[in-house]
C-alpha cells in the first residue's frame, strides 16, 4: 500500500486563506450575479481596485502553489467585462479550493479535521 507523505503549510497562510476565502466567495457571488443580468458590462476602476486587493493576499498564500502561475490580476487599465471577472475569479477559487484540500486534512488520531502546519 503506497503511504502518503504529509504535506504542510504554514499557520500563517492558514489563517490567511480562513480570511480571504470567505471574502472571494463573497465578491465571486456578486460578480456573478452581475455578469448574469450585464455580461459584457465593464466592471469600474474602484471595484477592479477593491478585487485587485484581494487577489493579490490570495497569490501571497498560494505563492508555492504551482496553481499560481495560472493566476492573473483584473487588468486596471483595460478594465474586464463582467464575465471576464466571473472566469478569473473562478480561477481563484478553485486554486483556494485545491490549496485547502491540501493542507486541511482529517487528523484520525484527534479525530478532527485541522490544519497541516509546520
Amino acid at each position: 500500500m503506497k503511504r502518503v507523505t504529509p504535506r504542510f503549510t504554514t499557520e500563517e497562510k492558514a489563517n490567511k486563506h480562513e480570511m480571504l476565502s470567505p471574502i472571494l466567495d463573497s465578491v465571486y457571488d456578486e460578480i456573478k450575479e452581475l455578469s448574469k443580468k450585464k455580461q459584457d458590462d465593464t466592471l469600474n476602476r474602484l471595484k477592479v481596485k477593491m478585487i485587485n486587493r484581494i487577489l493579490e493576499q490570495v497569490k501571497e498564500v498560494l505563492a508555492e502553489e504551482p496553481t499560481v502561475q495560472f493566476l492573473d490580476l483584473l487588468d486596471d487599465e483595460t478594465l474586464p467585462t463582467n464575465s471576464d471577472a466571473v472566469l478569473i475569479l473562478a480561477q481563484f477559487q478553485t486554486a483556494m479550493t485545491q490549496f485547502e484540500t491540501k493542507y486541511y486534512r482529517y487528523d484520525s488520531v484527534n479525530m478532527e479535521h485541522k490544519w497541516y502546519t509546520k
